[in-house]
């Protein structure tokens, strides 16, 4: 995934990745869900444009604070829709001035065993 761009019109910019970042956490609204002892493997993916060109110190989107927060899911209380922890990291990414548009993937790769993964993804333009 690079983005929902039409590359033809699209604007010089950058991008930081995050591919597959792995997590247990305790989430879902399926009775089997919801043993704390047996949280869900997610597996995150991030994709935060700028259109600030790197140029040198400052000029970069820094994915560290959003990895911080994913990592930090692990242990925390149950969590019942994917889309809380979407709207978390989405905040996350718009932390950093310079990202102008986020891209966010979670999936439960172990959910359902006639499927490789289910979840859910929003793409988002920074408020005005």
């Amino acid at each position: 995934m690079t983005g929902p761009f039409d590359w033809r019109t699209a604007a010089p910019h950058q991008v930081a990745v995050l591919d597959d970042v792995e997590v247990l956490v305790r989430c879902g609204l399926h009775p089997w869900e919801r043993h704390p002892e047996r949280p869900n493997r997610l597996r995150v993916s991030a994709r935060l444009y700028s259109r600030t060109e790197f140029s040198g110190p400052g000029t970069y989107v820094d994915y560290d604070p959003l990895r911080a927060l994913i990592v930090g899911w692990q242990g925390r209380d149950h969590v019942d829709l994917l889309e809380t922890l979407l709207q978390e990291a989405v905040d996350a990414a718009f932390l950093d001035p310079l990202v102008d548009a986020c891209w966010v993937r979670i999936v439960k790769p172990e959910i359902f065993p006639e499927t490789r993964a289910a979840g859910v993804e929003w793409f988002k333009v920074r408020p005005a």
